[in-house]
């Protein structure tokens, strides 16, 4: 899926970030990956120092998607960026995670300075993050 540039959403969509209908992410996250933008609508994890459930999201009957957001470190760095796929997460760091299989999927989420639910959209590039109720265009 091509990615609408975010600066350009911004511009294009005063009004609903305005009306909170469209967030922007606080400017945190490192980018990984080979893919620099990219975009689709949010399934949601919430874990906590725990890899199991994000890597069974990760195995390939469940792909199809453009691209992680990761509240927390990654690891594998020569290995995500030879990936084709976009990843954003706050810094890498070699210790290896839990491995107790706890968290949950499609629940609200909160982080980065804004509330993220499944289903939103979420547009990523170069610029930053944004969050979205609906699909953007411009």
């Amino acid at each position: 899926m091509a990615s609408l540039a975010t600066a350009e959403a911004c511009d294009s969509n005063a009004a609903l970030i305005a009306s909170g209908d469209v967030r922007c992410l606080q400017p945190i996250f490192q980018i990984y990956g080979q893919c620099r933008a990219f975009s689709g609508p949010i399934v949601t994890l919430k874990v906590f120092e725990d890899s199991v459930l994000v890597r069974s999201n990760l195995k390939p009957e469940n792909m199809g998607w453009a691209g992680i957001v990761v509240n927390g470190c990654v690891r594998d760095v020569d290995e995500i960026n030879g990936c084709d796929i976009g990843v954003r997460a706050l810094a890498s760091h070699p210790q290896k995670s839990n491995k107790k299989g706890i968290g949950e999927k499609h629940v609200p989420i909160h982080f980065a300075g804004t509330l993220i639910r499944d289903g939103e959209w979420l547009y990523a590039d170069s610029d930053g993050i944004l969050v979205s109720k609906t699909e953007l265009s411009v």
